[in-house]
């Protein structure tokens, strides 16, 4: 039954990479071009980029000239942008094995009343290990060459990472996954609030009227959840607030200038934001779960599950997070929003059916409009200039 579960996820998630990788054979003169013209082809992709403004996690929005590719070779693979098929399939095939094993380590551990900080400190931990083998292997990944002003510039990004994944992870130890993405869903809500009345960006009327809608979808995914838990609802909430403040401040940080090129690469702000927030966490952990930390060392020995899920999980937590932002240097506003739309299906209703969570047609029916509200928001201000 679980292999057929993902075998179905694995499809989903390869049919929307081909989506997003797949180039339309149109002309100059919005045609469709024959079998037997190929040089006539346009190779833009086929979710159309429009320039938007928008904030990612590590890394400025990409322009709508990112996004064109070209086919590589001939024949059925001719139009596919193969690179950016792999990232956005790797994207989502990792951020659901993350949610899995995630989810694995958090029960096996004694779930919200066991080790949830100690697991989400470690799980950067692991990521840090991997960024910095990346610096010091043979043909890996260039040093950044940041300064002591960088990197004090970059410790308010890293502490917001720190506060969404730490209560992140606490929210998925106290309910189901699929509440805690659903809740996660909402965060444009926290993101306008701060925008709006803390940063000074204004926020259009109608990306006001698109809230109701996401926050209405979120309460009445609610209702029917079976695992509902206040501590899982607040702590999601505050992940969601950590995400806001993490995307504005990260928009402020790489405004500064010649950044971009001490760092080098996204890859490099990933790892030095990661080694940051990994190292603010540990005093958390210390404080919250440090007095049983022998506990968790005999159980780390003892019990399999939790050692192989807590490692697992932290290698793909810095591996999708990581892939996303270079889907999101490849692609524009839109496309990243239909993208995160789909995701969140994947992962709300694949890890569901692996764990074996409630999907109530009342759920579902929240789930939908929440996700569905929030591309709305994504989107709104496209469609009202187009009018």
């Amino acid at each position: 039954m679980k292999l057929s579960q993902s075998v179905f996820i694995l499809t989903l998630s390869v049919s929307s990479a081909v989506a997003f990788g797949l180039t339309t054979p149109l002309t100059k003169a919005g045609g469709l071009a024959g079998p037997m013209s190929p040089l006539s082809r346009d190779t833009s992709p086929l979710v159309q980029a429009v320039q938007a403004s928008d904030t990612s996690l590590f890394s400025d929005t990409a322009s709508a000239t990112d996004v064109v590719s070209k086919p590589r070779g001939g024949g059925a693979l001719s139009g596919l942008d193969i690179p950016l098929l792999a990232y956005f399939f790797f994207w989502y095939v990792g951020n659901y094995y993350y949610n899995i094993t995630n989810k694995l380590a958090l029960k096996a551990a004694g779930g919200k009343a066991g080790f949830p900080m100690t697991i989400s400190s470690l799980q950067m931990g692991v990521g840090c290990l991997y960024a910095l083998f990346m610096w010091v292997a043979p043909d890996g990944r260039s040093k950044p060459s940041v300064t002591v002003d960088d990197i004090i510039r970059m410790l308010p990004v890293a502490f917001c990472a720190m506060g969404a994944h730490c209560a992140s992870v606490f929210a998925l130890s106290a309910g189901a996954v699929s509440f805690g993405q659903i809740v996660k869903s909402a965060e444009p809500a926290f993101a306008a609030v701060l925008s709006q009345f803390v940063y000074g960006k204004k926020i259009s009327k109608a990306k006001w009227l698109c809230l109701p809608v996401v926050i209405g979808g979120v309460i009445l995914a609610s209702v029917k959840e079976l695992d509902f838990a206040w501590s899982a609802l607040i702590s999601a909430c505050i992940a969601n607030l950590f995400a806001a403040f993490k995307g504005n401040e990260n928009k402020k940080l790489m405004d500064t200038p010649g950044l971009k090129d001490r760092l080098g690469t996204v890859g490099n702000q990933f790892a030095i934001t990661s080694i940051l927030a990994f190292l603010m966490s540990v005093p958390l952990f210390l404080i919250k779960e440090g007095s049983k930390w022998g506990s968790f060392v005999e159980m780390y020995k003892t019990n399999p599950i939790v050692s192989f899920n807590l490692i697992a999980s932290g290698l793909y937590f810095y591996g999708y997070n990581e892939l996303a932002t270079m889907t999101i240097k490849k692609t524009s506003a839109v496309t990243q929003s239909v993208a995160n739309t789909a995701k969140r299906v994947i992962v709300i209703v694949g890890v569901a059916l692996v764990l074996g969570e409630s999907l109530d047609p009342i759920k579902l029916l929240g789930c939908g409009i929440g996700i569905g509200g929030v591309f709305l928001y994504s989107i709104i201000d496209n469609l009202v200039a187009k009018k």
